[in-house]
């Protein structure tokens, strides 16, 4: 995969290395502070220095830095923070892409693609639908309208394909598809499926839910060949065997697959993503025919 081209992005919160203040359990009634955490009395007498001599008052609560020059530098959730290394360039150029591409795609239909931001993080951060933690894999959440990925996850795809090379663009491909199927889901909540999936969900059995779910899955998985069924026509940036290997990826988690190899069977009644053979179809219909029309995963017979 080439993206050498793609635009990067600025929606990127880079809130990797650091403290999640939300999930600390340092202490009750204190902030925490680089090790420890301070009462009350200590937080205002620390406002009262920054008043008096200027100083930013996240620097003395451990929450920026202090330059040399006495510039401050704030540690807080900025776009495209100072981990400028090559994983959060590719994640730039592949949202930027995605957000040029969809924004063609919605003109063509009469619409305006409003994109989303990604956050990338590690082991643990806030969001609007809870905590997200490294476990829980890429998500896209619609209460904030984010998506939200610790990085870590590129290196499972990594383990788990053959002939991918770590660190390579042999890789980059099948990450990219992770990407664009979370970009996916903030598509289907522009054009009101995700809100429509949702509410179907309320007062619906498990198995019923689960259902709709695993339609939702599959359409995001559409939406991610169509992305890149458009990017191809731009950029002309596959490689041989950048398909096969994204493919590959649908395969490793699929929920059969996930399921036999956690628990030894499978239960397709708690399928909530879809099966390995499922995942590759959507994704293949998506890049041939590259249609916001071809990804009615809903409507389909057979999904």
């Amino acid at each position: 995969m080439r993206w050498d081209d793609f635009r990067r992005s600025d929606n990127i919160e880079d809130r990797r290395g650091q403290d999640d203040p939300f999930t600390s359990s340092r202490g009750i009634g204190g902030l925490p502070i680089r090790g420890g955490h301070l009462g009350f009395g200590s937080i205002i007498l620390l406002l009262l220095i920054s008043w008096f001599f200027g100083i930013n008052p996240l620097a003395l609560l451990g929450l920026a830095d202090i330059t040399d020059d006495g510039r401050q530098t704030q540690q807080s959730f900025q776009p495209r923070g100072s981990a400028q290394d090559q994983t959060t360039q590719f994640v730039a150029a592949v949202l930027g892409d995605t957000e040029d591409r969809w924004s063609e795609i919605f003109a063509g239909i009469g619409r305006r693609y409003e994109p989303t931001k990604l956050v990338l993080f590690s082991g643990a951060t806030p969001s609007a639908c809870g905590t997200a933690q490294s476990a829980m894999g890429p998500f896209y959440c619609p209460n904030d309208r984010k998506v939200y990925l610790d990085t870590a996850f590129f290196r499972e795809i990594e383990q788990q394909l053959h002939g991918c090379q770590a660190g390579s663009d042999s890789c980059r491909f099948s990450q990219a598809y992770v990407i664009a199927h979370e970009v996916g889901h903030h598509v289907q909540d522009l054009l009101g499926t995700l809100p429509q999936a949702r509410q179907q969900q309320v007062g619906a059995n498990p198995r019923a839910s689960n259902h709709i779910q695993v339609l939702i899955e599959l359409q995001a998985d559409c939406f991610a060949g169509v992305w890149a069924n458009h990017s191809e026509q731009k950029w002309k940036f596959l490689d041989p065997g950048d398909v096969e290997a994204a493919l590959q990826t649908a395969t490793a988690i699929g929920d059969d697959m996930l399921q036999r190899r956690a628990q030894g069977y499978v239960v397709p009644d708690s399928f909530t993503h879809g099966t390995s053979a499922q995942r590759s179809r959507w994704f293949s219909t998506g890049l041939k025919q590259g249609t916001v029309q071809a990804c009615d995963t809903l409507a389909a017979a057979q999904p």
